[in-house]
């Protein structure tokens, strides 16, 4: 946004190229100063959080003036330096939920004008199955000319665009201008003077909040999307479907003093709408605390229908009192799901985690908190902080919510402070991997981002940058695993899937695709097993059947049709089979040639060799949804 003393907007621009999620932006303004004496004008812009700063300038007169770039820490210093002895600074501070505000102001001559040129850049997060670009615009007067442009590529394509701004009126809802191809979209706005006025011939503008574009992209069966750029790589990983793994999960509320009125109904209101969103696989408990720590049920309960209505009961009857005994009740979370784990009365495959909702400092001071609570947690616990209101201690809520595998997010006082809670509820009610880890070779990568990550969440995405050693991507091969509710994931970027069932036997699924100029040209899937013998010696199936070994003899090599691939005779279960020698490729040790392996092809479908029929194998519609 431009804020000026005394002046006049003629122009504001804003340009957004997004592209592999990340985007670039630039926000042009000038103003002029009608005054007949010098005036001070003030640029005012509130970007996204995320986002930082990567270019910022000044043209006066026909002069360009270039802005250093500097940490926050020392650019505070250089501001407050800068601003005492009368130079031009700017400085970038938090404003609201999600953005910070860069302002600047600089002095312009009568009848002069200024314009100012901010660059910056974002690495678009992906939230309940969406990337958000959020632009600010509060322009506070009528401008000249006035433009946001956003252009979009996705290497994927696009499966959604949408775009909306929270000042829209029907007038100007058709001002909003979108085209989606394939990869690319296309937004503007431009609406005339007239147009953003709030009343025919006033001075009042509409223009005012956030001008918002949300979208997704394709997911493909691979699990994975790869980009490689000037020597480095970005991988971006979100399965398209996989089933949510349940999750064991201790509220712990604070209900000190400070938590009275406004916050606790609020805080009733939104633990009465999670509990109703809890799956019947989950499991869950309540612990209220204040000088003293409660809790609803000994244990941790499983998520029936009739336990979320006795819950809901219990939450209604919260009140705020006493001071603020955090350990004990984070300490009493952590003791119940350890407890719950040593019982066996939690599901093997699901994910632990304590959600702290608090406003204040906690008794004996956070530093004490951080200490016992990292002490306490089990190794494969997530702690989750809300931290309510502008008095919390966010900062302390931050680290000690990334030292336990989790996040911080900060509740603001509102009207929609339950919107919130339920809001970032929503982001961790459906984890679909736990210990996810992304391997890559070695010997192709010297610099890596973090590549572990204690769970991945239905609608979110894990993101792994890298910088190449070797550009020859033949041998570059990627490693994604993960625990889910009922198997263990290994993907091999483009090469195989391996699926492994109650820490047992392992399947590996290839991709193989057939010579461009063969007769039957269809790329075909390959199933192998490892670790068959674990299997139950009554187990069948086109594989199935052949897991135990069978018995077989081949004689009588004879010319066959094709010179280099004689025929035979097989004799198993008791037939006699026409058999010509061929040969395969194996890929397990030279993935860019394979090695070329001997085998015997059986005719006719394998007919002789199978139980049965080939016929009798085929399922119909097998991967097909509704």
């Amino acid at each position: 946004m431009l804020e000026l003393l005394s002046g006049f907007p003629s122009m504001l621009r804003l340009d957004c190229a997004v592209t592999s999620r990340f985007a670039h932006t630039v926000m042009t303004s000038t103003a002029l100063n009608k005054a007949n004496v010098s005036q001070e004008i003030f640029f005012e812009v509130e970007m996204p959080k995320t986002a930082f700063i990567t270019n910022f300038s000044m043209e006066i007169e026909n002069r360009f003036y270039v802005g250093e770039i500097k940490e926050k820490e020392k650019a505070k210093k250089q501001y407050e330096k800068a601003v005492s002895s009368g130079q031009t600074a700017g400085l970038v501070k938090a404003s609201g939920r999600k953005m910070e505000k860069f302002s600047v102001s600089v002095n312009i001559a009568a009848e002069s004008n200024v314009t100012f040129i901010l660059t910056y850049e974002e690495l678009l997060q992906r939230k309940l199955g969406l990337y958000e670009i959020l632009t600010r615009v509060k322009p506070k007067s009528l401008v000249q000319e006035f433009k946001i442009v956003t252009n979009i590529y996705e290497p994927q394509g696009l499966s959604s665009v949408d775009a909306h701004a929270t000042f829209l009126s029907n007038d100007l809802l058709p001002l909003v201008e979108k085209t989606v191809s394939d990869k690319k979209a296309h937004i503007s706005f431009s609406p005339t003077i007239d147009q953003q006025r709030k009343c025919p011939g006033c001075d009042g503008t509409l223009i005012d909040g956030d001008f918002i574009i949300k979208y997704d992209v394709n997911r493909e069966k691979n699990l994975g999307d790869i980009q490689i750029v000037n020597g480095y790589f970005v991988h971006f990983f979100a399965p398209p479907v996989l089933p949510r793994v349940p999750k064991n999960v201790v509220f712990v509320i604070d209900r000190s003093g400070s938590m009275g009125g406004m916050k606790m109904q609020q805080t009733r209101e939104a633990m009465l709408a999670i509990l109703k969103d809890l799956d019947e696989e989950d499991h869950f408990a309540l612990v209220p605390f204040d000088s003293v720590t409660e809790v609803w049920k000994e244990s941790l309960t499983k998520a029936t229908k009739q336990n979320v209505s006795d819950a809901m009961n219990y939450i209604r009857t919260i009140d705020a009192r006493g001071s603020t005994g955090m350990t004990s009740g984070v300490t009493k979370g952590i003791d119940m799901l350890k407890k719950g784990r040593q019982e066996n009365r939690l599901p093997e495959r699901s994910t632990d985690m304590i959600i702290l909702l608090t406003d204040g400092m906690p008794d004996g001071g956070s530093s004490y908190v951080q200490s016992n609570v990292g002490s306490a947690m089990g190794e494969k616990m997530s702690l989750y902080c809300l931290g309510f209101g502008n008095d919390v201690d966010y900062n302390f809520l931050d680290v000690m919510s990334k030292e336990n595998r989790g996040m911080a997010r900060r509740i603001y006082e509102a009207s929609d402070a339950t919107l919130q809670l339920q809001g970032f509820y929503e982001e961790v009610a459906s984890p679909l991997l736990l210990d996810v880890d992304l391997r890559y070779p070695d010997n192709a990568v010297d610099f890596l981002t973090t590549n572990n990550f204690a769970q991945l969440f239905n609608g979110s995405e894990i993101v792994v940058a890298g910088r190449l050693t070797d550009n020859n991507l033949d041998n570059f091969l990627v490693e994604v695993l993960g625990q889910g509710v009922s198997m263990d994931l290994l993907v091999t970027k483009d090469r195989s899937l391996t699926v492994t069932l109650k820490d047992s036997v392992k399947f590996v699924i290839v991709l193989h695709k057939v010579w461009a100029k063969h007769p039957y040209h269809r790329d075909y899937l390959g199933f192998y097993t490892v670790d068959s013998h674990l299997l139950s010696p009554s187990v069948h199936g086109l594989l199935g059947q052949f897991y135990h070994g069978i018995e077989y003899e081949v004689t009588g090599l004879r010319p066959g049709e094709h010179p280099d691939k004689p025929d035979a005779t097989m004799y198993v279960k008791g037939r006699e089979l026409n058999v010509t020698r061929g040969w395969q490729r194996d890929f397990s040790r030279d993935v860019k040639n394979g090695e070329r392996v001997p085998c015997w092809f059986i005719h006719s479908n394998g007919t002789g060799l199978i139980d049965g029929d080939a016929s009798d194998y085929i399922v119909s519609s097998l991967f097909t949804t509704d």
